[in-house]
């Protein structure tokens, strides 16, 4: 689905032509029937959040969000989400493995260099 807002622009983008930016959020599941929504929709996105959930890594979908985004889109920040699910005796090592396999992945797009950023939606549960 697609969600959408009007802000006000922060402090380091001020000043310019534009007093607010609209941003919108769009859920790509990666279903086969929605891959002509998700196209249409990207034509509009100035930054990818690939939000990936660490305890099952890279699956189908997150493959053509990327290639999708790779053909739309200049910019991606790689989410790991669902680090609190990782157990936390060796949860800094799951995370550094998961992590180098996305690297790996990535290393193949014009996003080898993106920041990757490790986050629970639901801290605690």
């Amino acid at each position: 689905g697609f969600s959408s807002v009007l802000t006000s622009l922060p402090a380091q983008l001020a000043g310019g032509a534009y007093s607010q930016m609209q941003v919108t959020l769009v859920d790509c599941p990666g279903h086969a029937s929605l891959i002509r929504t998700i196209i249409g929709g990207a034509q509009i996105i100035d930054l990818m959040l690939l939000v990936i959930d660490v305890t099952k890594g890279i699956q189908t979908q997150t493959a053509e969000c990327l290639v999708i985004g790779e053909i739309l889109n200049d910019t991606l920040i790689v989410v790991l989400n669902k680090t609190d699910m990782l157990p936390e005796a060796g949860r800094e090592e799951k995370l550094s493995k998961m992590k180098a396999r996305i690297r790996k992945t990535l290393a193949a797009t014009k996003f080898a260099d993106a920041p990757m950023v490790a986050i629970a939606a639901r801290p605690g549960g």
